[in-house]
């Protein structure tokens, strides 16, 4: 071991690297970030992780969980700071040490509680970093409903938040994307809290089909100007044909969350747009929707990131799974796809793998009957979790 002093020295772990895993080896950080890694036996008084696996904190950069602690039953409507201090406490003991906290950017009378209240949760998640309640870094991604009229101005009102790092191009108008098959949707929305009936959601749907084709056009190429603007990297959503892809390059897009079509990830992957699926579509075997399984692309060679998307739990717990689906992925390249990718899809270079000066947000792991539990979570070399 060097002259370097090291506040923490974590002995007896194996260690996931970037491009490899190291089976027995040690680390040591300092000062929040990483100092030294290196194989066999550490020196000096250490940590003992048991043969546990060390890996860096996971990245998460398309999680609407928040919503589900705001308003934790229809009509509910919780302490917002609340929400999100508690929402924060299941990232972290979930191994996320960094997160882009998805926000709806619209509101849709009859539709969704949460609708139209980005500012509200934005201002929280201010509130609850400042007093130093977070264990995660919290970041924002505003989520952009393009045909919705009033989206354009409640994305003003945020876009120059510092925080701010993706903002997704979303239309969840009915028989296209997500729901080409409009029955899918009728059933999400039967589903929901108390449910729809097929009235309501013949309204609701009208109205979609009505602002779609009288704000679609204009608004996409403002929220796209927008983000260009404002140097926020832009997200396609639930790209299913070679239009929608067509689309998502001429407005420079760096991600595409979800695509539903095999056709549309491999135009996509060709145009070099980084793909993010659902590690829930991992864990389950296949989407909700009925849309393509991310183990599919992933046989393809056609998977970059994983989100939780609606299961903080599943971040994990679906990169660990990648190479019992996929033998050709290994766990670093696997691991990469909820850590050093995603990190770097929004300029976060500074963290997502476990190097010297990078930060020491870092999680061990323990796996018991197949099942990852998370036993400790370091960010910036302070213990969180």
């Amino acid at each position: 071991m060097s002259a370097i002093s090291s506040d923490t020295v974590i002995g007896n772990a194996r260690i996931v690297l970037a491009d490899r895993v190291i089976e027995c080896g040690w680390i040591a950080f300092a000062d929040g970030r990483v100092a030294e890694i290196a194989e066999g036996r550490a020196p000096g008084a250490h940590i003992d992780a048991a043969g546990d696996l060390f890996m860096p904190g996971l990245v998460e950069l398309h999680t609407d969980h928040l919503e589900a602690h705001y308003v934790p039953r229809p009509k509910v409507f919780w302490d917002p700071t609340a929400a999100v201090i508690s929402y924060d406490g299941q990232l972290a003991t979930s191994g996320i040490t960094t997160v882009l906290d998805s926000l709806r950017v619209w509101r849709e009378d009859g539709a969704e509680d949460v609708d139209g209240r980005a500012g509200i949760l934005a201002a929280a998640i201010t509130a609850a970093r400042e007093a130093s309640l977070l264990r995660a870094d919290h970041f924002l991604h505003l989520r952009c409903e393009i045909p919705m009229p009033d989206v354009v101005a409640e994305a003003s009102e945020l876009v120059a938040r510092p925080d701010v790092r993706l903002m997704s191009l979303m239309d969840h108008t009915p028989g296209q994307r997500q729901f080409r098959d409009e029955a899918k949707l009728r059933d999400y929305y039967r589903g929901k809290g108390a449910g729809m009936t097929d009235a309501e959601l013949d309204v609701l749907f009208a109205r979609r089909f009505a602002y779609q084709r009288t704000y679609a056009a204009d608004n996409m190429r403002a929220i796209v100007a927008l983000a260009h603007q404002h140097d926020i990297p832009l997200a396609s959503h639930d790209d299913t044909t070679d239009e929608n892809v067509a689309d998502a390059v001429r407005d420079r897009v760096s991600v595409a969350e979800f695509p539903t079509t095999m056709e549309a990830a491999r135009g996509l992957h060709r145009a070099g747009i980084d793909i993010l699926m659902g590690a829930p579509n991992v864990v389950r075997g296949g989407s909700h929707s009925g849309n393509i399984a991310a183990v599919d692309l992933a046989r393809e060679g056609l998977l970059d990131i994983l989100s939780s998307d609606y299961v903080p739990s599943s971040l994990l717990m679906g990169a660990l799974q990648l190479p019992e689906r996929v033998p050709a992925i290994d766990l670093a390249s696997a691991v990469r796809t909820v850590t050093k990718t995603p990190a770097e899809a929004v300029g976060l270079a500074d963290r997502g793998e476990i190097a010297p000066g990078k930060r020491a947000d870092l999680i061990r792991v323990h796996v018991a009957g197949g099942i990852p539990v998370v036993r400790s979570v370091w960010r910036e070399g302070q213990r969180v979790a």
